[in-house]
């Protein structure tokens, strides 16, 4: 189903399609982002993500289908919509000599809307130096500059792609709760790829996941962890006796050992896995929520497989 950006979404995907000569990258995907709401889209590395953000951007055509950007073509409007959009890039990029001063002013001409005031408070605040070059910066000063120009324009859509990637924990951590921050006071609409589910987990509102080319999840956060669940009980059987006796829950992750079996099941309910746990031969049964990483995982498939 194509989506409409009647409603008041921000971004549409319609029926996306990118291939590199024979090979598929990305087919037919489809969805929306609303106003104010935070998109994480996700996959393993060389699910077509990065495709996706460029051809968002404008800076690569798709091979079928369209983006729309505030209800405008993405390939037909770019030079007009990106002055609306703030970007950070996987690998922040500026000119190497330039120092972050140097870069600050330039910037500051492209935009009408730029917040000079505001790019300074927030560099004072990350401690980074504003008289030394680009290229002697540490990578996770390079992403606080990245952050600062990206909000220094006020933009009203984030396009994040991997922000965080090669960071370690602390810059990781300072990077997501500068975004809240900015979230809670402005308001702005975000999509972000990510590998780091855990702050992913703290910010976003809806979650895309590609598998096999495919956009197979696009769902609120909330609806979808509440529909995971992982479920352990002693193998006395059950599963000979009963069939695959969780087929009701929607099972995506089966795994047997001597001690019992582990699922991972897709659409809980109580009223459900109570009558599961009746039948007999169960025994203990437990039931345990997810993370977004540990559902993320059962979907995509664990590394190696």
């Amino acid at each position: 189903m194509i989506p409409s950006l009647s409603d008041g979404s921000v971004i549409g995907f319609e029926g996306l399609t990118v291939r590199y000569g024979k090979k598929t990258v990305l087919d037919n995907i489809s969805f929306r982002v609303p106003a104010g709401s935070v998109y994480a889209l996700l996959g393993r590395n060389g699910a077509g993500k990065s495709s996706a953000v460029r051809c968002l951007l404008g800076q690569q055509k798709p091979t079928a289908g369209r983006i729309t950007l505030f209800g405008k073509d993405v390939w037909t409007n770019r030079a007009k919509l990106m002055e609306k959009v703030g970007v950070i890039p996987e690998e922040p990029d500026a000119p190497s000599d330039m120092n972050v001063k140097q870069i600050v002013n330039f910037c500051s001409s492209l935009y009408p809307t730029w917040d000079n005031r505001s790019v300074s408070d927030r560099l004072t605040r990350f401690k980074v130096p504003m008289n030394v070059a680009f290229a002697s910066l540490s990578k996770g000063q390079k992403g606080q500059v990245a952050l600062s120009l990206a909000l220094g324009s006020s933009p009203d859509l984030l396009v994040l792609d991997d922000p965080t990637l090669g960071l370690d924990v602390v810059a990781r951590k300072n990077f997501f709760e500068e975004l809240v921050g900015e979230l809670a006071d402005r308001g702005m609409t975000v999509i972000i790829t990510s590998h780091d589910l855990t702050g992913i987990e703290r910010i976003a509102d809806r979650i895309g996941i590609i598998k096999d080319n495919k956009l197979v999840v696009d769902e609120e956060i909330e609806t979808l962890k509440s529909k995971f669940r992982r479920i352990r009980y002693p193998n006395k059987g059950i599963e000979s006796a009963y069939g695959n006796a969780l087929d009701h829950l929607n099972t995506v992750q089966v795994k047997v050992s001597g001690w019992g079996v582990e699922a991972v099941v897709s659409n809980y309910d109580e009223l459900s896995f109570n009558k599961f746990r009746n039948l007999g031969g169960i025994i203990d049964a437990e039931v345990s929520a997810m993370s977004l990483e540990d559902i993320f995982t059962a979907i995509v498939g664990e590394k190696g497989e």
